[in-house]
């Protein structure tokens, strides 16, 4: 039976899950719960079985996608609702969204065509105005993948961390960005609606569906230290806040155990209770995802080919994430991380060539 309360003189010895874990291990919290592992990857709860031994919270809900918009909204929002999703009818994802765009216009006392590029950063700018915790400022960051000829691909970046990215075939730079900002509107606009806030019936309707999912027992829901109860911690944590909020807030957690990082902590005798409360107040950042490249560097050092493996598999996921209008941020990260253990790897191969 795992202890919740853990003496300070054994707490940074438990909760090391990096590179070079030794029993003298010592550093603050902020280091000892770093996210860098060489251990394996575990499938993610794959079966009831698994959900009792797993090393971390359910996966989170999925991303907002277009069938939201006419079904129950926030149905299906079980934990085990994030696996991938075929893209959708292409047509009815661009109808969809030019209605959204047109509607915003409309009650913006917008004439004519919308440039939807200069409303999305106004939306973001009025939600700042308008008292929104934005940590970084309300600048909505475009990037575009480098290509010499058509289709291009942009993508977006909200101020929360949120990515969306062009879903249509673009012949021009151009296109793709508005391609990209008409996706990030209407995902943005339809994040306001009051049935994506996390409330007291949202997240009794969302455990529910978790234990029909996993065929859990209500036990499991009120203790901690399960999967589920450790859902239901997340959401409670989380009340009064949007799903596109608590999207990004769970992207950490799904990074953490993609790269094997919370079946490490896991294996410490780390705590649920505590890898959350510490990761539900960490960004991500560019030390974060330093040490979790620096983990695929070792991964690949020990078994060659396994980075350009997980890579293709990542872009897949992107591409097919992208077409049918997905949130993106989780596949985008993964490959960003990849692409920087590609960078360190060649770096580390340089500096092991014998000078001339």
């Amino acid at each position: 039976m795992e202890s919740n309360v853990i003496p300070d003189s054994v707490r940074h010895q438990r909760l090391q899950p990096g590179i070079g874990f030794s029993s003298g291990a010592t550093g603050t919290l902020r280091s000892s719960l770093r996210p860098g592992v060489t251990v394996p990857i575990a499938p993610l709860l794959s079966s009831p079985a698994s959900l009792a031994a797993s090393s971390g919270p359910p996966p989170p809900p999925p991303p907002l996608q277009l069938h939201s918009l006419y079904g129950g909204m926030g149905a299906g929002l079980g934990p085990g609702a994030s696996g991938h999703c075929n893209p959708g009818n292409p047509a009815v994802l661009k109808e969809a969204v030019e209605a959204v765009v047109r509607s915003f216009a409309k009650h913006t006392q917008g004439y004519g065509r919308v440039n939807v590029v200069e409303a999305l950063q106004e939306f973001w700018q009025m939600k700042l105005t308008r008292g929104a915790d934005l940590r970084n400022g309300a600048l909505v960051v475009y990037e575009m993948v480098p290509s010499n000829s058509p289709p291009y691909v942009c993508y977006v970046s909200l101020p929360g961390g949120s990515c969306f990215g062009s879903f249509q075939f673009c012949p021009t730079k151009a296109e793709a960005r508005r391609s990209a900002a008409k996706i990030a509107l209407m995902n943005s606009v339809f994040n306001e609606h009051p049935s994506r806030r996390i409330t007291d019936d949202f997240i009794e309707k969302s455990v529910n569906e978790a234990l029909a999912s996993f065929n859990g027992n209500r036990e499991e829901a009120d203790n901690p230290n399960t999967g589920i109860g450790a859902f239901r911690f997340m959401l409670e944590s989380n009340k009064g806040k949007s799903m596109l909020e608590f999207q990004e807030l769970m992207t950490v957690f799904q990074l953490l155990h993609w790269n094997g990082s919370l079946k490490a902590m896991r294996e410490r005798q780390c705590s649920r209770q505590e890898v959350l409360a510490h990761y539900s107040h960490r960004a991500l950042d560019d030390d974060m995802r330093t040490q979790m490249a620096a983990d695929w560097v070792n991964r690949e050092q020990s078994i060659a080919g396994t980075i350009a493996q997980e890579l293709a598999t990542t872009e897949r996921e992107l591409e097919d994430a992208r077409l049918a209008g997905r949130e993106l941020r989780f596949y985008k990260e993964k490959k960003d991380i990849l692409m920087l253990a590609v960078g360190q790897l060649s770096a580390a191969n340089t500096a092991t060539l014998p000078s001339h």
